[in-house]
């Protein structure tokens, strides 16, 4: 440590002495209508003496001058404030009693003066060396949004030197920004005027700072940066920023643009259902499996059971959860669920009470050929584990279905229709205060199978991109939110329910694709090959005769099935034939019945 840093304290003491010295002779000459000739000299002298020992006493007691705070910081000028208000009582009550001929008015201006006077230098001090960290070879970017974490971002870019970003401007669509200046960087405009920011401030880069902002806003905002060739990057989680650590800034994603914010829910529901209670989630080596396993630890329940008959999935998952992965849990079980005998095993050891139903066959085009395949790990799975939570008394069973059990038309939707209805008939034989529900979503951003996978393999490969039809649409969301809706919709749900998690605006897939291709340098070329049997041109959520209610939260939606008795389902023999299938799943039972 250099001699100067080491001596800062007193320096800084020795100025506030001076500044308050500097302040009573102002005050002094303020009282007296511009003269110092009546006032005692020696008086203020002793005055003055009397306020530099009575400071540095309170200065140091409160830890102005032991580097409690960063020189210049609001904490400090908080801090500042009442050492110098402590003073001035101490003063004032010096004057009242032995001042002499002080005019009992000085202390009181005086520490007025004196104050405003330190919080003013530490200011200019603090904005002086805020200018002479500004990085001074770096890239022009405007920021998109002028909020919490674009503050903080323009804060953090701008206090290192060494930084390859360089904020000139903002554009935010909110009005109340328009002549907001952060740090000196001015809002200029709003999103549609992205590119004549641009231009304006030579910007090269767009840097999307805006967490809160809608699917189409931050699509829009890739197009008009696509359009005028800038650089189109962002920020990481809002956590992240907010916790003031490093920006480290990348290039914006698909999940960026198609994600949106976290939805609000209360983990005290959750926690009510989860906390101290032994969990069983099947299919947890897979995308949702594992990040609903991931939320479900964070509620410290008794135990979680991770059952999957992937190896590797299940090394993924703990690893993510304990930061080790041993494999010699009890708590891992390495199953097939179409083994009944093995599922019973399971349920025989670790009792659960609370049971997630994640596992399943989801690529549609293979189970259009295997439709046998999809019956037995889609329905009989489905039916097994409901049978066995019934006999074992699990309080909670949550079944994660798919927006193509929505009016469906494929032999996947046809089956995961089945296990909607399933659910919803064991809910009819569940005890009370037993809870067996199913959620309903669609496409999962970056899971195993997803079109985005798809798109980035062929990216790798050289293209082209292929898409079914020009245009079919599709509905997205993270994994992170589809898991977290998931586990709250079975805090909210009511005995044999669908829960439909809203997923936003649907999204041309072609736009997808031609953002993919013009990553590319060259560009890939966009091919079209046909829809394959079963699948929709666009996808739905709800099927013709579902009502969308939200009761309870504005992102998911309740919805009643008509209940399935598994004793009227066809011979397992007989589901070679998808039209079997599709039977099964859309005919009425012949009572309504009454929940």
């Amino acid at each position: 440590m250099s001699l100067r840093r080491r001596f800062l304290p007193v320096i800084h003491l020795a100025a506030d002495v001076a500044v308050w010295t500097l302040a009573l002779v102002l005050a002094t000459w303020l009282r007296y209508e511009f003269t110092l000739e009546f006032v005692s000299r020696r008086d203020l002298f002793v005055l003055a003496g009397v306020i530099a020992v009575v400071h540095t006493v309170f200065g140091w007691s409160i830890g102005v001058y032991r580097r409690r705070w960063r020189y210049g910081s609001f904490d400090e000028a908080i801090a500042v404030a009442a050492a110098f208000g402590a003073t001035g009582l101490v003063g004032a009550g010096y004057v009242f009693t032995a001042g002499g001929a002080i005019p009992r008015s000085v202390p009181v201006i005086g520490t007025a003066l004196a104050g405003l006077l330190a919080v003013a230098g530490r200011s200019v001090w603090r904005l002086w060396n805020s200018r002479l960290d500004r990085p001074t070879e770096a890239t022009p970017v405007v920021i998109v949004g002028a909020g919490e974490v674009a503050a903080q971002t323009i804060r953090l870019l701008l206090a290192n030197r060494n930084s390859s970003y360089l904020p000139v401007a903002m554009v935010d669509d909110d009005p109340l920004k328009r002549r907001l200046r952060i740090q000196g960087v001015p809002v200029m405009g709003t999103v549609e005027d992205l590119v004549r920011v641009a231009a304006r401030t030579g910007a090269t880069t767009v840097l999307l700072a805006a967490p809160a902002a809608s699917q189409h806003t931050r699509r829009r905002i890739a197009e008009l940066a696509a359009l005028a060739g800038l650089d189109l990057l962002a920020v990481p989680a809002l956590d992240d920023v907010l916790s003031g650590g490093s920006v480290d800034i990348r290039p914006v994603t698909e999940t960026d643009l198609l994600g949106r914010p976290p939805a609000a829910i209360d983990p005290e529901e959750i926690s009510a259902y989860l906390t101290g209670r032994r969990v069983l989630v099947t299919g947890a080596g897979g995308s949702i499996g594992s990040e609903l396993c991931r939320i479900i630890a964070r509620f410290e329940p008794a135990s979680l059971v991770m059952v999957d008959r992937d190896e590797s999935g299940l090394h993924a998952t703990q690893l993510s959860i304990d930061g080790r992965a041993m494999l010699d849990s009890r708590d891992l079980e390495l199953a097939d669920l179409r083994d009944r005998g093995r599922v019973r095993q399971i349920f025989d050891d670790h009792r659960p009470e609370v049971v997630f139903h994640a596992a399943a066959l989801k690529h549609l085009p293979l189970l259009e050929m295997y439709p046998e395949e999809a019956w037995k790990s889609n329905v009989v799975v489905t039916h097994d584990l409901l049978d066995l939570a019934l006999e074992y008394g699990v309080d909670r069973f949550v079944n994660i279905s798919t927006d193509k059990a929505a009016d469906p038309t494929s032999v996947l939707g046809w089956t995961k229709r089945i296990g909607e209805r399933l659910t919803a008939d064991a809910a009819t034989k569940a005890r009370a205060g037993q809870n067996y529900i199913s959620v309903r979503f669609g496409n999962v951003l970056g899971s195993r199978g997803s079109v985005l996978t798809a798109f980035e393999s062929q990216v790798r490969s050289g293209g082209p991109i292929t898409v079914t039809h020009p245009e079919v649409t599709r509905y997205f969301m993270t994994i992170e939110e589809a898991a977290r809706l998931t586990v709250y919709a079975g805090a909210i749900g009511r005995p044999g329910e669908v829960l439909v998690l809203d997923m936003g605006d649907p999204v041309r897939i072609v736009d997808v694709a031609n953002r993919f291709a013009l990553r590319s340098d060259p560009p890939l070329e966009v091919v079209f090959t046909s829809l394959r049997h079963g699948e929709k041109i666009h996808e739905v959520l709800f099927a013709a005769d579902e009502r969308d209610r939200r009761p309870i939260h504005p992102l998911i939606s309740h919805v009643d099935v008509p209940r399935l008795d598994w004793a009227s389902c066809v011979d397992p023999g007989d589901v070679g034939d998808a039209s079997v299938i599709s039977r099964v799943a859309v005919e009425r039972p012949p009572v309504d019945v009454e929940r």
